[in-house]
Order: C-alpha cells, then sequence, then structure tokens
C-alpha cells in the first residue's frame, strides 16, 4: 500500500483554510446581525440598556457573508454528488 503523502498533505492544508475561511465569513455573518449593546445610562452594574439595530450596510454586508457561506456548502455537495 503506497500513500501519496504530498497530496494528502494537500488536501489538509486546503481543508484548513477553507473550514477556518468559513467560520470568519459566518462568523463575520453573525456579528453584521447582531444587535450592539448601548451601554449603561445611569452607571448602575446590570442596568444595560437594549441594544441598537444594525444598520442596512451591516445587514446587507451579514446576507452576502450568509450567502457566501450557502455557496460553498452548494458547491461542496456538488462536487460530493456530481
Amino acid at each position: 500500500m503506497n500513500i501519496d503523502w504530498a497530496a494528502l498533505g494537500q488536501v489538509f492544508g486546503v481543508s484548513l483554510v477553507v473550514t477556518v475561511a468559513m467560520v470568519g465569513v459566518f462568523t463575520l455573518g453573525i456579528v453584521g446581525t447582531s444587535r450592539k449593546p448601548q451601554g449603561t445610562r445611569d452607571g448602575a452594574a446590570g442596568a444595560i440598556a437594549a441594544g441598537t439595530a444594525p444598520t442596512a450596510v451591516a445587514r446587507t454586508g451579514a446576507y452576502a457573508c450568509f450567502a457566501l457561506c450557502a455557496a460553498a456548502v452548494a458547491y461542496g455537495i456538488y462536487l460530493i454528488v456530481a
């Protein structure tokens, strides 16, 4: 049995890079859609007011991140099936 270690290393490296990139892009999407805290108003501990809604630009970028993740998943499924 012969193992092509170079090819195995390439597959490992590409998988690692793509996984970290997709997690990062998905995280950017989560951050883009989350509410931003306003902070405390009277200085009392635990008296944080409700957060502000994300801007339209942040939401659009977040949706683009989610679309990129969905496209990567769809392409992976396509590669497995084809």
